[in-house]
């Protein structure tokens, strides 16, 4: 498959699969979801869909339980508006890469906090 077909299915699969969540989960208690990236397949039958869920942890296992548990009820609503010869099969994976890298940046930001200024450096 030429590879801006597939980013543009990529694409369009985020966000046909953030919206079929954003309409299954209005007012719910799991957070907020937000699909950060989708990776279909190469032949496009199966796709890993990375979730992040802002909330306590709690509520990140539950919205990543209920979204496994209305999985085919999100694969049907992406498959009427996504025209695919197959529907790819949806599987949720919890990323954590904003945590990860908010992390990183706390820790940057301790360390210019901490650190003496170098030798013959203008003081800011």
């Amino acid at each position: 498959m030429s590879g801006v077909r597939h980013e543009r299915v990529r694409e369009l699969l985020k966000r046909e699969i953030g919206e079929a969540i954003r309409r299954e989960f209005v007012g719910s208690d799991v957070g907020l979801i937000t699909v950060n990236d989708v990776v279909p397949a190469g032949d496009l039958k199966s796709a890993a869909v990375y979730v992040s869920i802002l909330g306590n942890t709690d509520q990140q296992k539950r919205g990543l339980t209920k979204l496994n548990e209305a999985r085919v009820r999100i694969q049907a609503l992406v498959g009427r508006a996504v025209v695919l010869k197959h529907t790819p099969l949806l599987k949720f994976i919890a990323d954590d890469t904003i945590v990860r890298g908010n992390r990183v940046l706390q820790i940057i930001e301790e360390l210019e906090k901490t650190e003496p200024p170098a030798a013959g450096a203008a003081p800011k």
